[in-house]
């Protein structure tokens, strides 16, 4: 696998446990796909989908035992962040085909944009958190995600879904794997470096819908004429008041910084936006 990344002005990440044979971790991933029970949430409630936007959404396991949310965006490319595909571990794209069984598909390259920081994402602070990976053969039975970016300016009020296969119970694995989508709507001083999304009956202050573990790279979107646009990437997410944990706020990296940047990679693939 070929990374393409710049220059990381950050501190390493943390130690990542030791990585896994990945024809190993892949059996794992599945059986694991195959059992998990489906729920009603990303975290807190929320509605499963198979369609719609759900047509776009990818697993991204990794061989250090990660896994994280994607959406395809051409036949060949997935976007997602840029803290779950971090050099060091192999990755694969997983896909439920017609029938309902995983697919693995092998990535061939991953390319992260050259500014994001790890250090700011994990303080919850505003980065580059963008990336994309390159497959080695097309995912078929996908409609691409439209990419693009949110409406200027983004109002507090304003609203968004997100989707993503994460768990719906913090740490019960058991309960991810299920694309499901919820509505959030946009809370504090939202911009063109973050969007911080809230559930708008609980307003982040008492448990309530948000994104959870597995959904980071998750699509978010923003309802346009000709239908929903992919205008964001699930970054983070908190506890109530500003916890540990989910349920209360789901960071936002938009794109409206990074789509030339996504639009321009892809390309160079031979991928056609």
């Amino acid at each position: 696998m070929r990374y393409r990344q710049g220059p990381v002005r950050s501190n390493p990440p943390p130690p990542i446990p030791k990585r896994v044979p990945m024809k190993k971790l892949a059996t794992f991933i599945t059986t694991a796909l195959l059992l998990a029970t489906p729920a009603q949430a990303i975290v807190g409630g929320g509605t499963p989908q198979a369609d719609g936007v759900a047509r776009s959404v990818v697993t991204i396991v990794g061989s250090r035992g990660n896994f994280c949310t994607g959406s395809l965006i051409a036949p060949r490319v997935v976007l997602t962040v840029a803290h779950c595909v971090q050099p060091g571990a192999d990755y694969k794209v997983v896909d439920r085909g017609t029938d309902g069984a995983p697919q693995l598909l092998n990535v061939r390259t991953v390319a992260i944009h050259p500014n994001f920081n790890m250090q700011a994402m994990q303080s919850h602070r505003a980065t580059a958190d963008v990336a994309l990976l390159q497959l080695e053969i097309p995912l078929k039975g996908k409609s691409a995600a439209t990419v693009g970016m949110p409406q200027i300016p983004i109002r507090v009020g304003s609203r968004f879904v997100i989707a993503g296969i994460g768990v719906t119970v913090r740490g019960d694995g058991k309960s991810g794997g299920t694309t499901r989508v919820a509505a959030l709507v946009a809370t504090g001083q939202p911009g063109t470096l973050q969007i911080r999304l809230v559930d708008p009956v609980t307003n982040g202050v008492r448990d309530g819908i948000g994104a959870c573990t597995g959904d980071s790279g998750g699509p978010v979107l923003e309802d346009k004429p000709n239908g929903p646009v992919l205008v964001g990437l699930i970054s983070w997410s908190t506890g109530p008041n500003g916890a540990a944990g989910c349920g209360g706020l789901t960071g936002v990296t938009p794109l409206t910084l990074y789509r030339d940047w996504i639009l321009q990679t892809a390309r160079s693939w031979g991928a056609a936006l």
